[in-house]
């Protein structure tokens, strides 16, 4: 009996010495973890997962143009010599590569990523066509980390379904834009149920405006030339981002 209530008692001392420390270590990891979102607020739309490393050789797919026509839909953006770029969300560098091209020399392409490893493929594919002008930059859950007021354009093509913390991101994006620069979203239809893609890995023009518009954006010229995406452009919306005092 003796025994026993000595084990009981330190198995007490023990838990009101560490049941303190583990509830603190709880709720700051709790605090300082991002908040992932299964749906979009505003829209109630599926988050879809991102695409590990270990998909890479999917982004570099040899049929992808034929596919996607990823060189018509820089046509049809305008992208021009000279221009400072970027591109969220890169992968490997499959269409940041062909911007870096389009803007030449005199140009800037900004190449972001979630995954070193993904920046680390795109550094070497970016060396072996020799090209200089390509600069990558590992981005956040919420933070693209792109320059302020640099970009002319930025370009996310298959990205912005997959994008955890959608709304703090459009404020990255929004503050990385020169004054007249221009967001496009190239995203899978979902009105057309014959894209072979999965449901949550394509979007409506009606949930991209909505999410979009309500970050300080307006949606312009919806171009529908592409076999399967839709190329949304935005461009940065004064009165609405003056409302919610952003520059």
């Amino acid at each position: 009996m003796i025994h026993q209530f000595y084990e009981i008692s330190w198995r007490r001392q023990i838990e009101r010495r560490w049941v303190p420390l583990v509830l603190l270590l709880l709720v700051l990891t709790a605090a300082s973890a991002p908040a992932f979102q299964a749906v979009h607020p505003l829209t109630g739309r599926r988050i879809a997962g991102v695409m590990g490393a270990g998909g890479a050789d999917w982004l570099d797919r040899p049929e992808r143009e034929a596919e996607e026509n990823v060189e018509g839909a820089l046509n049809a953006i305008g992208i021009q010599a000279g221009m400072t770029v970027a591109e969220v969300g890169a992968g490997t560098g499959y269409v940041a590569l062909r911007m870096a091209k389009r803007v030449g020399p005199g140009g800037q392409v900004y190449a972001n990523d979630l995954q070193a490893e993904m920046l680390d493929k795109l550094r070497q594919n970016a060396a072996k066509a020799g090209l200089a002008n390509v600069r990558t930059v590992l981005g956040g859950e919420t933070d693209p980390k792109l320059p302020a007021g640099r970009m002319e354009l930025i370009v996310l093509v298959d990205v912005y379904h997959e994008l955890s913390q959608p709304q703090k991101m459009l404020q990255g994006i929004r503050a990385a834009l020169k004054p007249d620069g221009r967001l496009v979203l190239l995203e899978y239809r979902k009105e057309d149920p014959n894209v072979p893609i999965r449901p949550e890995h394509k979007m409506s023009v009606a949930e991209a405006k909505t999410e979009v518009e309500a970050e300080g954006f307006r949606l312009g010229p919806v171009i529908e030339t592409l076999p399967r995406q839709h190329i949304l452009v935005f461009t940065k919306a004064a009165a609405a981002g003056a409302a919610a005092g952003r520059p």
